[in-house]
């Protein structure tokens, strides 16, 4: 079991006990389980609850959507699994808490329901059905962040600024590291005081931090200042840098939080799903060099890499792949028609309404909006997508706590 420093032998509940409870009844109580969620935009979660129907469509995720909701078809809310969520846009950051519900994804408000979820929803809910202690997710995510600058922990040292960053007088060592220090920041000031969260909240049954899920890569997988493409020829992989610093990083966060062995799942990018042809190379080099630190040896049994794009909806992305020449469409009239005089934007509407009549089924547009509420690089919003991802997280994370 994972103990913080300062609780080694105590435990905690969520459950109220009255005044009518007997002290064995109290002692039986165990440790509440804290779960850690950290990463960028995705860790947030696009996915609207609007798109939970479309969960249900599917025989093989209808179960899962049963999970999700009440008797009254309402989101479930958790009984006991309570959730801390710190968030927020540059520096303007806050905290969203209270029993696990949907809600908890990407708010634009930190402290007001955002109506999405990520994967902590699902996540939470099949946790609580496996075990019988309470839980505490911590989840600290913001949009936008690199492992390489925002989230470099110390191992790594100080950022070295790509020609880019000198080109344009980048002076970046103020806050190299500055996401790392938020999300820990947030971490013990939770655990200080974890009655303000849970109510019921007992210090002297203390906690366990049980594992933690990372779940971030988009803006590393894009960033060729730090990572710059090699030569057609090259067997190297140019994301070899990111690999050890997500070492590093699973270091730093295990020394900082006093837990050697604490459990922890990589949530490897599967933006564009998994089939090969439909993912370019870099795309692949890059979820290569994200699973790698799994494999190593000093990692073996309690690092564990889930590869997303398992979870990719590709009914949808075919759909979306349209929705995106009718964009090129509308800019490529505007450009070259418009802009030139030889078209009005009355007519260029005109236009562009026609080519999206002939591409896109009214059937395909009624699918796409029960289904997707965002861009491919949010998966498209499908809760679909990030039930399947925060189910696959619990699975593994209780195969790792039971190793």
């Amino acid at each position: 079991m994972f103990f913080h420093r300062h609780f080694s032998l105590v435990a905690t509940s969520c459950f109220l006990v009255t005044p009518a409870a007997s002290p064995a009844l109290a002692a039986d109580k165990k440790p509440i389980k804290v779960f850690i969620l950290a990463g960028q935009s995705n860790m947030e979660g696009h996915a609207k609850v609007a798109t939970f129907d479309y969960i249900g469509d599917s025989p093989e995720t209808a179960p899962i959507l049963k999970e999700m909701r009440d008797a009254k078809g309402n989101s479930r809310v958790a009984d006991n699994v309570w959730i801390s969520y710190l968030t927020g846009r540059g520096d303007d950051n806050g905290e969203g808490f209270g029993r696990l519900t949907s809600g908890y994804g990407s708010r634009s408000n930190p402290t007001e329901d955002g109506g999405k979820i990520g994967p902590e929803f699902t996540f939470g809910l099949y946790m609580d059905k496996a075990i019988e202690e309470p839980i505490l997710i911590i989840k600290t995510a913001w949009g936008g962040k690199s492992l390489f600058y925002d989230f470099r922990s110390p191992s790594s040292g100080v950022y070295q600024r790509s020609e880019k960053d000198l080109e344009k007088g980048r002076n970046t060592a103020a806050r190299n590291g500055h996401y790392y220090r938020l999300m820990l920041g947030h971490i013990k000031h939770v655990l200080d005081d974890i009655k303000r969260v849970c109510p019921s909240y007992d210090a002297k049954q203390g906690y366990e931090i049980s594992g933690f899920i990372w779940f971030q890569g988009f803006n590393d997988m894009v960033n060729r200042g730090v990572y710059p493409v090699l030569p057609a020829d090259s067997r190297e992989n140019r994301f070899e840098k990111y690999s050890g610093w997500l070492a590093h990083f699973i270091r730093d966060v295990r020394k900082d939080l006093n837990t050697p062995q604490m459990p922890f799942i990589i949530g490897v990018m599967g933006v564009g799903g998994m089939a090969p042809e439909k993912v370019n190379e870099g795309n692949q080099e890059f979820r290569k060099a994200m699973a790698a630190p799994s494999s190593y040896p000093e990692f073996r049994g309690n690092v564990a890499a889930i590869h997303t794009g398992q979870f990719w909806d590709e009914p949808l992305a075919t759909i979306q792949g349209k929705y995106e020449q009718v964009k090129r469409k509308r800019y490529q009239l505007k450009k070259n028609e418009v802009d030139k005089g030889n078209m009005t934007r009355k007519e260029m509407e005109a236009a562009v309404k026609k080519f999206e009549a002939g591409l896109i089924s009214p059937e395909e547009a009624s699918l796409r909006a029960r289904g997707a509420s965002n861009a491919g690089y949010h998966y498209l919003g499908c809760a679909k997508t990030f039930a399947l991802m925060g189910k696959a997280y619990a699975e593994t994370m209780l195969k790792l706590m039971k190793k």
